[in-house]
């Protein structure tokens, strides 16, 4: 049997085996016993709530998974990928434009295969426990979004890639990655300005004490900023988030609607706090940095896979070409791309950290950063007690229950 074949096999399969292993470990671990830290918050029904949608979730998710796991299986032991090649073959077209075939065809049946779970996850599970506030109409809408920002941006940047690859093998790596690090930097500053707009409302906050007490706190920071924002979260779900958009001096503070309605303004200055914590740390720039050389790693891995034979044959195809090793070398990279999540959520939990201790030291009361924290844990019913493996693995923020116990040692250490 290929090798490669053997090698794409179980990566899929352990994949899959893996996050249904951690996926009962998040199960088991899961206790009806509320933590002493949230009983001033949250009541034993609404906790209960909490961790029925916590189990909710995870056992869609595993459906999800398996469903998709298995339909790759299929699709790739039936030669699927070679059907779809040969039907792309028959426009008649350049390297390029068939290229730019097959890729659209292949996303649109993945798109069409998660669309059922997209559904009953937001009408379903997310409308169950109260989070979903998207209408048919806005679902719809985005999906024709979506779908028109894709053609508009994803397919230049893929003939790019190709052409890249084509007009030069020996270097074509190098400047595919200096063109994706420049279109990705392109995006990080039209994105607020031209595409999050399309999906949102944006207003500028109103005059009163929070804009004020925003203000002073940022002149206090020497923190310049372009404007403060509101965005209509509630349009499509109950739960809180806020966050920074831009660069430089075009940098916005936005918060989504549903949390100025939850939290006190002390406690909206902390989660701001917090997220100027990561500007002024430059968590942003260092993460960015990361990226810039994991994407380099991966062209040049890539260019190395270029229409191999091996790898060709194990998707049952009949031609070779540039565009299809694209496709394939996703499923090699799968492991390396594992590896480096692993250690960018490890960067990123510290960084998370790190913007905590900021916030506090910077507003001189931890305790409202601890306050808004419990507050967004419980407006959004996160899960208080994920396992240890389920965190190492898959996420970019510490528990909320070890992000508060830092912060009062915080505490602890200012009051004395």
């Amino acid at each position: 049997m290929n090798i490669w074949l053997i090698f794409i096999l179980v990566v899929l399969i352990f994949s899959f085996s893996l996050e249904l292993f951690i996926s009962v470990l998040n199960l088991k671990s899961m206790t009806p016993t509320l933590p002493p830290e949230f009983e001033d918050i949250y009541d034993k029904k609404k906790y209960k709530e909490s961790q029925e949608y916590t189990e909710a979730t995870i056992r869609f998710s595993i459906l999800e998974t398996g469903f998709s796991t298995l339909l790759t299986l299929l699709f790739l032991l039936l030669g699927g990928f070679n059907i779809v090649d040969i039907w792309a073959r028959t426009f008649g077209y350049g390297e390029i434009i068939t290229g730019l075939i097959f890729c659209t065809i292949l996303l649109s049946l993945s798109f069409l295969s998660t669309l059922p779970f997209s559904v009953y996850s937001t009408f379903i599970i997310e409308e169950r426990f109260g989070f979903n506030r998207t209408t048919v109409k806005t679902f719809i809408l985005d999906i024709i979004k979506g779908i028109v920002l894709s053609f508009i941006l994803g397919i230049p940047l893929l003939a790019l890639v190709l052409w890249f690859f084509m007009s030069n093998a020996d270097y074509g790596w190098i400047f595919c990655w200096v063109g994706v690090f420049v279109f990705t930097l392109l995006l990080q500053f039209l994105a607020p300005v031209l595409i999050m707009p399309l999906f949102n409302k944006f207003s500028p906050i109103e005059n009163g004490p929070l804009k004020n007490d925003i203000l002073q706190y940022a002149k206090k920071e020497k923190f310049q900023i372009q404007g403060i924002y509101t965005m209509d979260g509630s349009k499509r779900s109950s739960k809180l988030n806020a966050f920074f958009t831009g660069f430089g001096r075009y940098r916005k503070i936005v918060f989504y609607d549903t949390l100025l309605e939850k939290l006190e303004i002390s406690e909206i200055i902390a989660v701001l706090a917090h997220e100027m914590g990561h500007f002024k740390l430059n968590h942003m720039i260092k993460m960015v940095i990361l990226s810039v050389f994991q994407t380099g790693i991966m062209f040049f891995l890539l260019s190395l896979f270029l229409e191999n034979k091996g790898l060709s044959a194990a998707f049952k195809m009949q031609y070779m070409s540039i565009y299809s090793s694209l496709i394939f070398f996703g499923f090699i990279y799968s492991p390396i791309s594992m590896l480096i999540s692993i250690i960018f959520n490890s960067i990123s939990r510290r960084h998370e950290y790190e913007a905590d201790r900021y916030a506090a030291e910077t507003t001189c009361r931890p305790e409202m950063l601890i306050e808004g924290l419990k507050k967004l844990a419980v407006a959004n019913m996160n899960n208080l007690n994920p396992h240890p493996l389920q965190v190492f693995l898959n996420y970019s923020h510490p528990p909320v229950l070890m992000r508060i116990n830092k912060l009062h040692k915080l505490e602890n250490k200012y009051v004395a």
